[in-house]
């Protein structure tokens, strides 16, 4: 797991000279300490070829495989080839051996060198034989070209910058920003969708001219002239047709296979466990393939809602694990600046801030972890799923529908985050809209009536013409025809665990040096699981029965029964308790950032009333905490 960056430039005036690359790749150390690498050539002119352009490649280096010889940019055997590159490329001793049948020459045991003959052999295709997750940045001089990719998935982050005579890319924003002459223009339509979904949506980042490389894309940039391609896409508008017991035996076989892969490592492994299903399945298939206890690990808080440690240490004490367990008391104030450095835009998950907590313990024993990741949006787990079923349910019953939707519902109390007539409320406040986007309402941070609300009228004349609803319509729209509960899983596949989970974990395990693999995530599980027909997975509300029928005997009965808690902390509480006080000087302040988008009288309100426990508003004033943060550390 490293971090890399670099620019090609064809005009010689934006150059990136070796002090500023230094900067580039210095800034994300935290990716990889161990090591660091450079590699760059001049603009210059070739009469009578073309021009050749300016080349510079920058690498950080956590080492995983191959200690000695993974030395990045890392070239093939004529130096005609350079590669950078982030992730894991998991069959790569496969690949290697089938490249050396075709006689290539290695010189080290890394899998960034299989890389580089892979793509002499196969050019842009290379990337389709690939089983991994993983950003890569490769210069051709032959062909004067360089190529950037992303995982199928978007388990590994890529930003680039394209501009006239040069393109830059980083594995993070705060990489490009090291370049004097970038530009921090705030792209404001990003600000809307950013509280809408919590976070920034690809391709747009929250810098203007700087985007995100989406998942399963190619980006070619040739002649000055940049290509963005797809490489991969799930078909998520078909179902296969197969017998629980052939897809249980199926799914034991690619879960077995891909685990095994994700285990290999020259440096100490383990695994999150949280004592929900998906990490609790995953230890367990690593230890049927140990011969030793896996190293297992679990954060616990104070308060008991947001609690799992006591399923988490059933589930090791069960599997025979080698246990660690702390407990701590999540602190809002002193973590915030740690989260807004490093997530380098707005991200309100607050997720993040346990899923910092147990990387950074963990990686006191492990290098490398596997996580549970993905296993609810390709299993149907999420509790969010049954509301989408009982809400299409409701829609078969006409007169029903309309009293349980009623605006009566809406004056229960639920001042509490996991209450349920807070669920309840707004279950009913979305029952009379189609069924995507009463499902982007449901996990809609503001909703649309409420940003009208937020927005100073002058920020909204600034707003491009576009819908927020339109990145999970158009990923819901490509499940066709198949279910309610089907299209939103597999929206929130292409949507949110790419930009939601996927950059929690990645930026808050890589701030500690540490690597995570989700063997869910790998591409033959989800062509799979998403082939796969709802009845195999969901039956009544209850989500992820082909798993329980595939891997039922591995976990106790009480993990499979268990209720979902999801990985939060009590901001709630917390709002009106130890972060009262810095949302007051900060999000009430006269010279707060956000006042420049948004009204300060409903600013106030939503304090007023979250603190007056008449409305639960924890989310959204996290939200506009983190940009106000944000805004101070990275726009002043």
């Amino acid at each position: 797991m490293c971090g890399i960056t670099g620019a090609i430039w064809t005009d010689p005036h934006r150059a990136v000279d070796a002090p500023t690359l230094r900067k580039m790749t210095d800034v994300i150390r935290h990716r990889g300490p161990d090591d660091a690498g450079e590699y760059s050539t001049e603009f210059h002119l070739r009469p009578p070829y073309e021009p050749m352009p300016g080349v510079a490649l920058g690498f950080r280096r956590l080492s995983i495989i191959d200690l000695e010889g993974g030395h990045q940019p890392m070239s093939n055997e004529d130096g005609s080839v350079w590669v950078v590159f982030n992730g894991e490329i998991y069959n790569f001793p496969t690949l290697r051996r089938r490249l050396e049948g075709a006689g290539h020459t290695f010189r080290t045991n890394s899998d960034t060198e299989t890389i580089a003959h892979l793509y002499e052999d196969e050019g842009l295709d290379f990337v389709q034989h690939l089983n991994g997750m993983f950003a890569i940045a490769i210069w051709d001089s032959r062909r004067r070209r360089l190529v950037l990719t992303r995982d199928r998935i978007g388990q590994k982050p890529l930003v680039y910058r394209h501009e006239p005579g040069r393109l830059l890319f980083a594995s993070e924003l705060k990489s490009l920003l090291q370049v004097p002459d970038v530009p921090r223009d705030i792209n404001l339509g990003a600000i809307d969708e950013y509280l809408t979904y919590q976070y920034i949506p690809h391709p747009k980042t929250i810098f203007a001219g700087i985007r995100k490389l989406p998942p399963g894309h190619l980006a070619i940039y040739e002649d000055d002239k940049l290509d963005v391609r797809p490489y991969w896409e799930p078909d998520l508008n078909a179902a296969i047709e197969v017998n629980p017991s052939e897809a249980a035996e199926r799914l034991v076989e690619l879960m077995t296979s891909s685990v095994e892969m994700r285990m290999r490592s020259d440096v100490p492994l383990g695994a999150f466990l949280s004592g929900g299903v998906d990490s609790s399945l995953i230890v367990a298939l690593m230890q049927q393939k140990s011969e030793q206890p896996i190293k297992t690990f679990t954060i616990g808080f104070p308060i008991a809602e947001y609690d799992e440690t006591s399923y988490a240490r059933q589930v090791a004490t069960h599997l025979g694990t080698e246990h660690e367990e702390l407990r701590v008391s999540p602190d809002g104030v002193s973590i915030l600046p740690k989260l807004v450095w490093n997530f380098d835009e707005p991200f309100s998950d607050s997720s993040a801030i346990p899923t910092w907590y147990v990387s950074e313990m963990t990686r006191r024993h492990v290098t490398v972890a596997l996580s549970g990741d993905g296993g609810d949006e390709l299993f149907a787990g999420y509790p969010r799923y049954k509301a989408v079923w009982m809400a299409d349910q409701i829609d078969r019953l006409g007169p029903i529908r309309s009293l349980l939707a009623a605006p009566a519902w809406q004056r229960l109390p639920g001042s509490r985050q996991k209450s349920f007539a807070r669920r309840f409320k707004r279950f009913s406040e979305f029952l009379g809209k189609t069924p995507q986007r009463r499902y982007l309402e449901w996990i809609a941070i503001f909703n649309e009536t409420r940003r009208a609300t937020l927005y100073r009228d002058d920020f909204v004349e600034q707003l491009p013409n576009s819908d927020p609803f339109s990145f999970l319509g158009n990923a819901w729209g490509r499940a066709g025809s198949r279910d309610v509960v089907t299209g939103a899983s597999l929206a929130d596949l292409t949507t949110y665990l790419p930009c939601d989970l996927m950059t929690k974990v990645d930026i808050a395990s890589m701030a500690h040096s540490l690597e995570v693999r989700q063997p869910f995530l790998d591409h033959r599980v989800v062509e799979y699981a998403t082939a796969l027909p709802l009845s195999l997975k969901f039956r009544r509300g209850q989500g992820k029965l082909l798993l329980r029928k595939a891997f039922g005997h591995l976990l106790p009965a009480a993990i499979w029964n268990r209720r979902k808690m999801g990985f939060g902390v009590p901001l709630d509480h917390w709002f009106r308790s130890e972060l009262r006080e810095l949302t007051h000087d900060t999000l009430l302040d006269e010279s707060a950032r956000i006042g420049s988008y948004f009204r300060r009288d409903t600013v106030e309100q939503l304090v007023t009333e979250h603190e007056s426990k008449q409305f639960d508003h924890a989310y959204r004033l996290w939200s506009l905490l983190v940009l106000e943060l944000w805004l101070r550390e990275w726009c002043s």
